[in-house]
């Protein structure tokens, strides 16, 4: 199959920060932030307004967050921020990055003042509420690492050589017993829609239907490799295609992405009734 580059489109990022020379601020700057239209690219895949075929969110990991306490001493802490993937609007990472490190001689009263403001400021941008959280290093956050409980589709000894998404590599075994099953490979890797940066990831399939065959979904997921496009943007392509493809009866799709800029992104999205996945840090996080 050939790997023949895409035809450019727009997505809602061309006057974004990314790629672009930014002068940082140091105090609060709301304004930082850049929305993007979601529904530019889900009508790529022919996804009608008003009509997701998923539920699911963008959840957000922030390690480079700090402020000023009243006196002016620096507070540190860790944040999250989950926005709904039904939120018309996404946020662009450089500019999220931005807005935090703008908070940096802010003097606010306390984490509570914090994730308020940062609160107010995400849903206003992604136009649905965003839940957020404010750790501060000094109260000991703990986050657990790990691996999914699942089968890992890297040992599989097969010959690629296709670099940009191929649904046609999906198959299931029809006229199969059912199965109920976890499959995730580390060899994501996607590039910044804008940039063409390298995004590395993990991606995780837990689903319930016909076995779906496992080297074709490996080959699948490598065919990311040269691919341009958003994080949130690559989890909704491959949850369309395995649905278009396989036609599970449940599913469930999620990625964590390596950090950059101080964020990691994790979205998932999963068929109604299925439970999100847990926040669980990637080793390369």
């Amino acid at each position: 199959m050939k790997d023949t580059p895409a035809a450019p489109a727009l997505h809602g990022a061309e006057a974004s920060p990314l790629g672009q020379p930014v002068a940082y601020r140091d105090t609060y700057a709301p304004e930082l932030l850049f929305p993007i239209e979601r529904q530019l690219k889900r009508d790529e895949l022919g996804i009608a307004a008003g009509a997701l075929p998923f539920v699911g969110a963008d959840l957000w990991n922030a390690y480079e967050l700090s402020w000023l306490n009243p006196r002016g001493k620096p507070v540190v802490a860790l944040a999250s921020f989950t926005v709904s993937a039904d939120s018309p609007r996404l946020i662009e990472s450089k500019s999220l990055k931005l807005y935090l490190n703008a908070f940096n001689q802010s003097r606010c009263a306390d984490a509570q003042a914090v994730a308020a403001l940062i609160r107010a400021d995400l849903s206003a941008a992604a136009g649905a509420p965003v839940e957020v959280a404010v750790e501060p290093l000094g109260e000991a956050p703990r986050r657990a690492s790990g691996t999914p409980e699942g089968i890992c589709l890297d040992g599989l000894d097969i010959d690629i050589d296709t670099y940009r998404p191929q649904p046609a590599f999906l198959a299931a075994a029809a006229g199969q017993p059912e199965v109920a099953e976890t499959l995730y490979s580390y060899l994501l890797k996607s590039n910044c829609l804008v940039t063409g940066q390298p995004d590395w990831g993990m991606v995780a399939v837990r689903y319930r239907g016909a076995p779906i065959e496992r080297a074709g979904l490996l080959r699948y997921i490598v065919s990311f490799r040269r691919h341009n496009e958003f994080h949130e943007q690559c989890v909704e392509r491959i949850f369309c295609d395995l649905m278009a493809r396989c036609r599970p009866r449940e599913l469930l799709v999620w990625a964590r992405y390596t950090r950059r800029g101080g964020l990691d992104i994790n979205p998932w999205r999963a068929t109604p009734g299925m439970a999100p996945p847990a926040n669980t840090m990637e080793i390369r996080q």
